[in-house]
């Protein structure tokens, strides 16, 4: 199993990096108990009511965008005190991430108040994002009535290389990513119009658009400088 360790504490004083070495030491040590993989270990010093943290946000993209399937933190309150704290389990729970903590010398045992409070918030999210689904599905079939083809925004890749890459469009890909979709709800969206592709294929596809567009602006210095 691969886990992300995340250390906070919440003044930038020196005093404070004795706090930061003890909560690492004793989460290392829980992982390898529990026999993790440690890809990551986060320190940060912020305040737990700022969800404006570069720690917290690159550990948000790592359980999103990598195959982590744990976080380990010293105490729930380590992730963040009040709403921050709720609005952050929230994340890390709906993207299938499992918490261990050090207090509870495993994984980690949400209060009665904090699990009733993020049912409410899944199902309230729930159906927010059924409610988007169908409004794009709504506008996708308005297009394609307009006599928008869909299927004419395929790019095959050579003729027989491997096994044939799965139908996936990548402009609508990249415009519902540019809209905050995740890559679990851009494949749903994309099967309900016929693609089957699954998440990783899409973010395959979008990762593969990213790396192209990367390497373009790239290219286009030496260009310019060739031209010269």
């Amino acid at each position: 199993m691969k886990a992300v360790i995340y250390c906070r504490v919440s003044t930038k004083k020196d005093t404070q990096e004795t706090s930061l070495a003890r909560q690492e030491e004793e989460l290392v040590a829980l992982a390898n108990r529990k026999g993790m993989e440690i890809v990551r270990i986060i320190r940060e010093q912020a305040s737990g009511f700022d969800l404006e943290r570069d720690g917290i946000l690159d550990l948000l993209t790592i359980i999103k965008e990598e195959d982590v399937q744990a976080v380990l933190i010293q105490d729930e309150t380590r992730l963040g005190r009040g709403n921050a704290k709720i609005a952050l389990l929230h994340c890390i729970v709906k993207e299938g991430a499992k918490l261990y903590s050090v207090s509870h010398h495993g994984e980690l045992q949400l209060s009665e108040s904090d699990t009733m409070v993020l049912q409410i918030v899944s199902m309230v999210e729930e159906y927010q994002r059924k409610i988007h689904n169908i409004k794009i599905k709504r506008g996708m079939q308005r297009a394609i009535k307009q006599g928008y083809q869909p299927q004419k925004n395929l790019k095959k890749q050579g003729e027989h290389a491997g096994r044939e890459k799965k139908n996936a469009p990548i402009s609508e890909i990249v415009r519902l990513r540019g809209n905050g979709l995740t890559f679990a709800e851009i494949a749903a969206t994309l099967r309900g119009f016929g693609y089957e592709v699954s998440k990783a294929t899409v973010h395959r596809r979008y990762q593969e658009y990213v790396e192209e567009k990367e390497q373009r602006v790239d290219k286009a210095p030496q260009l310019n400088k060739d031209r010269l």
